[in-house]
């Protein structure tokens, strides 16, 4: 069996993201290479787009939320994802689960514990059909049906049961906007897909993620039997070992990347499925090298290097970076060129720009 090195996992998987060079493809196909994109703040995927896609332009994906053609809503480990609509269709029926298995650790559900729960999932639908709705304005018309419950638990139960996603403005770039939700089938005109195969779903994620093993495959969705389905498609996969000889499971069809390829400085936002697609996500982080929570990731050399945050004043553009580790005198220059793009992509307006750049080793 093949023994794959960290860096070549980390190469192969920076190559299958469109990481290691942008790529030319549209917008749409990105998006649904990556089986979507992580979202709870809202502007994350323009930044992660940006980073991928050659002159990626923010109209083409506004665009595509405007137009009702992508979506954001709860998916994968039950945290908000931007799909396109035909795979928020396919998906979600899949991770229904997901979203009933994280609602159970939570508040909400103790509070409801006593609600029929297809009771509360038809009153919500009835309530959300008509228009879009935030959990503020939903909680209340449902407690006038059951007073004895709080009214934001009975909300949040209606939107992690129900296959409902955020509307604009929400998700536009830049643009702000309560997180109003509104039936996938009154939005999109469409019902979710019940026969989806959750084995397309694994040989997606290997396209895009892998080499990976079904830990890997459990983190980044959440989803339970994993196992069950992986041994329907033995006959269809590739096994490696990583460097600990744990097993990693890909496409047979999959280039595997030289690990001594070039890997040029990217800025990834807050929240990517990059950092958290993986169990074992030391193809990625060095030990003791971990993001501190802040606005942006940087990888340099295709590890997680530091953190980023841009800011704007008056006519002005800043961007200030914190090193975690240290860099080559090389790496510094690349880095410095690509925050003069970052900058220029999420200011083109501003007269002037600032770059600091802080070193925290």
């Amino acid at each position: 069996m093949t023994r794959l090195s960290l860096r070549t996992l980390n190469r192969t998987t920076l190559h299958r993201q469109s990481l290691l060079e942008r790529s030319t493809r549209p917008t749409t196909e990105i998006i649904e290479h990556l089986v979507g994109m992580q979202a709870q703040n809202p502007n994350d995927p323009y930044w992660a787009l940006w980073s991928r896609v050659v002159d990626f332009d923010v109209a083409d994906l506004a665009d595509m939320i405007s137009k009702r053609e992508a979506v954001r809503g709860q998916l994968m480990r039950a945290t908000i994802h931007l799909v396109t609509t035909r795979d928020f269709l396919t998906l979600r029926p899949q991770m229904d689960p997901v979203c009933a298995r994280t609602l159970r650790s939570t508040v909400f559900s103790k509070d409801t514990k006593h609600v029929d729960r297809s009771n509360l999932l038809a009153e919500g639908r009835s309530l959300l059909d008509p228009r879009p709705m935030t959990r503020a304005e939903l909680g209340p018309l449902l407690a006038e049906v059951w007073p004895d419950a709080p009214a934001a638990s009975l909300a949040q139960v209606v939107t992690y049961l129900l296959p409902v996603v955020q509307v604009p403005p929400r998700g536009i770039w830049k643009q702000t906007g309560p997180a109003a939700w509104a039936t996938i089938e009154k939005w999109a005109g469409a019902s979710p897909d019940m026969r989806s195969d959750p084995q397309r779903t694994v040989h997606r994620y290997l396209a895009a993620f892998g080499p990976a093993s079904i830990a890997d495959m459990r983190v980044w969705s959440g989803l339970p039997g994993l196992r069950e389905v992986v041994a329907g498609m033995r006959g269809q996969l590739t096994t490696y070992e990583d460097e600990d000889g744990r097993e990693l499971l890909d496409l047979p069809d999959m280039h595997i990347v030289d690990e001594d390829t070039p890997a040029p400085p990217r800025f990834l936002p807050e929240y990517d499925n990059l950092l958290l697609g993986h169990a074992d996500r030391s193809r990625f982080f060095l030990p003791g090298v971990i993001p501190q929570g802040w606005s942006g990731n940087l990888l340099v050399d295709g590890l997680f290097t530091g953190a980023w945050k841009t800011s704007r004043a008056k006519a002005g553009s800043s961007l200030t970076i914190d090193l975690m580790r240290a860099i080559t005198k090389l790496e510094t220059t690349q880095l410095m060129e690509e925050a003069e793009r970052l900058l220029v992509f999420t200011f083109p307006d501003a007269e002037h720009s600032e770059i600091t750049l802080r070193h925290l080793t």
